[in-house]
């Protein structure tokens, strides 16, 4: 990867050079509630709690490394989407972010659809009790044996993604006797200010088909002649950890664009439209994420406008947030195993998990914020890079940061915003045993995803 390529994460600014970092805050016991869940906070004897059970409590019980997942948050943060879109529109969580059970049932009780993009996921919503009709299929190379689950299952939507699998579809609903619900995944040509490999929309990239050079509306016409599909609209998704509107604004411009061709040509108005998802949290405190209402309120406006000005009755919106819900929620927990300080260089802060828990760093040159949890220091700042225990050099957690210079083995730390892609992607790279996720509320605490065990590991080696 590129090191000039723009991190995930950052304000869209100017990429920063290697070894960038800013001062060293105020107070280092400071926790920024843009950053950290809802209900995190310190108590009065300087450790951090969350949904009100102290850190090191949970420590005791789950042991490190954990994710802790603030429930009352998730919830909140579930019915702020639902509620700014309202009736007239569909918020569908993005599963990838993070999924299981326990979060299926939440995101049903709460009134928002799913969207998942494997079998796996497919299975582990219908499992957990989602009515198929509220989930979308998503995928650039979904396998014959997915889509006929899907179909069979009943899904609201499929999302077509190639010519070869518009007629996958339409021949394997044909041969249930179905007709599939489906919308067609274009890509408009918009830069979403992201990191390269997480921007969608350009051309020159894996999913959808391109507005440029007429491979959407060809593939508009295919459907559109097929008797197993029912096509309802057009989705887009421009990238991940976008901040700017901007990008959307163009790319719902062009998408009505080419509603208004396929009414033109075949005397169709399409009654859906998806925006998809991908906007930005705060990983740090430069971070500036915009709050559902404004964003459903700026989607819904420049739909709006572009659909009048086509003449265009305004379609159904729905849009895909899954890091936005889930991705501020939750922490990893971690215990400090060694501190190795680099003379005018910095401290390296070794903990007891890595990137095989968080994988965003390395992949992406995200960037995360970090904070001592098991107690207060009134310490001189220590610049200081956390990374992992893996035998690996660009096993980092948090590339630069501040922690107290007293800063010791067996101290607590967390990093926040890892709610999305962390137990997700998460490994078992050197043999590690990934981390159990926790769910927090009210004073108590349960376990929804299990920490991997060796007997886990060795179940799968047959020999």
């Amino acid at each position: 990867m590129s090191r000039s390529a723009h991190p995930a994460g950052p304000r869209h600014a100017d990429v920063l050079p290697e070894g960038h970092y800013t001062a060293p805050p105020t107070d280092l016991n400071a926790l920024d509630g843009k950053v950290w869940a809802a209900t995190v906070s310190r108590n009065t004897d300087g450790v951090v709690t969350v949904g009100g059970l102290e850190v090191t409590r949970l420590a005791e019980e789950f042991g490190t490394p954990a994710y802790f997942l603030d429930e009352t948050d998730f919830r909140a943060r579930c019915r702020a989407w639902s509620d700014a879109f309202g009736k007239d529109a569909d918020v569908f969580y993005a599963g990838k972010a993070f999924l299981s059970r326990a979060i299926v049932r939440w995101l049903k009780e709460e009134g928002l659809n799913l969207d998942v993009c494997s079998g796996g996921e497919l299975a582990t919503a219908l499992d957990a009790g989602m009515p198929a009709e509220r989930i979308a299929f998503h995928g650039n190379n979904k396998s014959e044996r997915e889509v006929r689950r899907a179909i069979e299952a009943g899904v609201g939507r499929i999302v077509l993604d190639s010519f070869q699998e518009i007629v996958r579809v339409a021949h394997i609903a044909q041969e249930l006797g179905k007709r599939q619900k489906v919308q067609i995944r274009v890509t408009v040509g918009v830069e979403a200010h992201t990191h390269e490999f997480i921007a969608t929309a350009h051309e020159d990239q894996k999913f959808g088909l391109a507005l440029a050079g007429g491979q959407a509306a060809e593939a508009v016409r295919r459907a559109l002649h097929l008797e197993g599909l029912e096509l309802i609209g057009i989705h887009s998704h421009i990238g991940s950890q976008i901040f700017d509107m901007a990008g959307f604004e163009v790319s719902a411009r062009r998408v009505v664009q080419l509603l208004a061709e396929v009414r033109d040509e075949h005397g169709v108005e399409l009654p859906e439209i998806d925006l998809g998802g991908g906007l930005g949290i705060a990983y740090t405190s430069e971070d500036d994420p915009r709050e559902p209402h404004e964003i459903a309120k700026a989607l819904t406006e420049i739909v709006t406008r572009e659909c009048e000005a086509a003449n265009l009755r305004t379609p159904r919106i729905s849009v895909e947030p899954g890091r936005a819900i889930v991705g501020p929620t939750a922490f990893t927990l971690y215990e400090v195993g060694t501190v190795k300080p680099l003379e005018g260089l910095r401290t390296y802060v070794s903990v007891d998990g890595g990137m095989s828990d968080n994988i965003r760093t390395a992949l992406y040159d995200a960037e995360y914020s970090v904070a001592l949890v098991s107690r207060t220091s009134e310490a001189a700042p220590m610049l200081s890079r956390v990374v992992g225990k893996h035998c690996e050099s660009g096993d980092i957690v948090v590339k630069d940061a501040f922690l107290p210079a007293d800063l010791a083995p067996g101290d607590l730390i967390a990093v926040p915003a890892t709610g999305a892609y962390c137990r997700s992607m998460a490994s078992n790279y050197n043999h590690a045993l990934r981390p159990p996720v926790v769910a927090v509320a009210d004073g108590a605490a349960r376990v929804i995803v299990r920490r991997e065990t060796e007997e886990d590991l060795l179940r799968l080696d047959v020999g």
